[in-house]
């Protein structure tokens, strides 16, 4: 079986085609979504309109959640700009997606962590920035849960981590925003370094899971010129460097 990793698509619909058509050249058995779907200042709507069609197996993360929970005023500008522009057709679909999803009996879906949808699982903030997490905070922050393999999302940053146990955790990064900032818990850049959108690839093979993480070029022109013209620079920056 192999099957492609998409999370953090963030209404970047012209990322998000690329991908999906780079997916179809390579027989793909499964193409599946880790959330952090639509929120930021592009194309939410066509983003939810194209993966509603698809129906691939789909989980909600930290900004589905924020969309659905927090009053408009409490929201950060990227789920404020989405809140405004989704149809009720879209919301009902975020409101279905579960929180994680066994998949196969040795294949889990997550968002952040096992255990969280905000959590970072392969990454920790220190108050000098960004680092890899350590096998023994790695395990912490599983709460336990072993598969073979688990899929997570949440930091855009590609990671493929290798557990003593010998299950894989995979980190696709991110299809459609390679660089953010953030503050929690201490303020941090997250920056891949370049603009292409990323996906992952896991193919079960007679010695277990494997995997390998794509970088496709698309042209990030349109997203990062309406990032400017909605008054986010972060975004066009992030979009066109992958640098904040």
């Amino acid at each position: 079986m192999k099957i492609a990793v998409l999370s953090d698509i963030h209404g970047n619909i012209d990322a998000l085609d690329v991908v999906l058509a780079d997916v179809a050249a390579r027989n793909v058995d499964l193409c599946v979504n880790l959330g952090d779907i639509l929120s930021g200042p592009l194309f939410p709507c066509e983003t939810a309109d194209r993966l509603m069609a698809l129906d691939m197996p789909t989980i909600r993360g930290n900004h589905e959640r924020q969309l659905l929970t927090l009053a408009p005023d409490r929201m950060g500008a990227s789920d404020r700009a989405t809140h405004d522009l989704l149809a009720l057709r879209h919301r009902d679909w975020i409101a279905a997606l579960p929180e994680t999803l066994w998949l196969t009996d040795e294949l889990l879906m997550v968002h952040g962590t096992p255990g969280s949808d905000i959590d970072y699982w392969l990454e920790t903030v220190e108050p000098s920035g960004l680092r890899a997490a350590t096998e023994v905070e790695v395990e912490a922050r599983a709460g336990g849960v072993v598969a073979p393999l688990i899929l997570c999302g949440h930091t855009h940053v590609p990671r493929i981590h290798r557990r003593a146990d010998g299950g894989l955790v995979v980190n696709p990064g991110s299809v459609g925003l390679p660089a953010y900032d953030d503050d929690r818990p201490w303020p941090h850049k997250v920056e891949t370094g370049s603009p292409e959108a990323r996906y992952g690839l896991v193919e079960r093979m007679a010695d277990g899971w494997h995997a390998e993480i794509v970088l496709v070029a698309y042209d990030v022109e349109r997203a990062a010129a309406t990032a400017d013209a909605r008054g986010r620079p972060d975004w066009a920056r992030a979009l066109r460097t992958g640098r904040m």
